[in-house]
């Protein structure tokens, strides 16, 4: 059963995979054996990821990409391609978001958010999709949220986009399964990272949050990582199009 998940000689692209959940889940795919590329918008930090996972042993390769710059999606395809050779597990973590209520949300907000956690996705996805066809084999994990699920203050075109995701996720995998390519989400509860900073960092919000918790606390972003890795790995073959949630029971409520 080990064997199963085994990840060497596979080759892994994660976009967002500087900081957070993304650099949890990079380190997590490198210690199971793959070759990671990191990609992010921001240099320092996918060459500190990826410095990382050298000194862990494994091959990484780190690609400063904007994922609303279809070029550099582009380039991110085909800069694995020249260094690996072969793209097999892609891991769409990349995602933006404004703390706003939908009344003071700016149109343009809700068109970023739309631009990075969907469309981007969608554009990505296809171009890894058209190089796991010839190898009749690959896995997508999309990293949504329960927010997919769960209405929350103040989230409104974060939720709605991670719904979308939700439902590109199952299309995705329904017209990909016929060439070996299984498609799937991971949504994670609320998580200590950055990025949700402006949330668990006031005591008070932070406090009304972890009530709704049935384990009474937030996800830690290593604690993400056994769900991405498992639907990576042989052991989930017959698995595609579905979510699995990290969330502490916060669904259960």
């Amino acid at each position: 059963m080990a064997a199963k998940f085994d990840l060497n000689g596979k080759v892994a692209i994660v976009t967002g995979g500087g900081r957070g959940i993304g650099r949890a889940i990079a380190l997590g795919l490198a210690r199971a054996g793959a070759s990671v590329v990191v990609g992010s918008r921001t240099q320092k930090e996918v060459e500190s990821v990826a410095e990382e996972i050298r000194l862990l042993g494994g091959k990484s390769l780190a690609v400063v990409t904007d994922l609303t710059v279809n070029e550099q999606l582009e380039n991110l395809v085909q800069a694995t391609i020249r260094e690996f050779g072969r793209i097999d597990i892609l891991v769409n973590n990349a995602a933006r978001s404004f703390l706003r209520s939908l009344l003071d949300l700016r149109e343009d907000g809700w068109d970023k958010v739309f631009n990075t956690n969907v469309k981007a996705v969608w554009l990505l996805s296809r171009l890894v999709a058209r190089q796991m066809m010839e190898q009749k084999s690959g896995r997508i994990i999309n990293i949504t949220t329960v927010g997919a699920e769960k209405a929350e203050l103040g989230m409104a075109a974060y939720g709605c986009s991670k719904a979308a995701l939700k439902m590109l996720t199952r299309c995705m995998a329904r017209e990909w399964a016929q060439y070996g390519i299984n498609v799937n989400a991971v949504g994670p509860g609320l998580t200590r990272t950055d990025f949700s900073k402006p949330i668990w960092s006031n005591p008070e919000v932070a406090k009304h949050v972890t009530t709704a918790i049935p384990q009474g606390r937030l996800a830690e972003p290593e604690e993400i990582v056994g769900s991405v890795l498992f639907l990576t790995s042989d052991a989930a073959n017959f698995i595609t199009g579905h979510s699995i949630y990290v969330d502490g029971g916060a669904l259960t409520t």
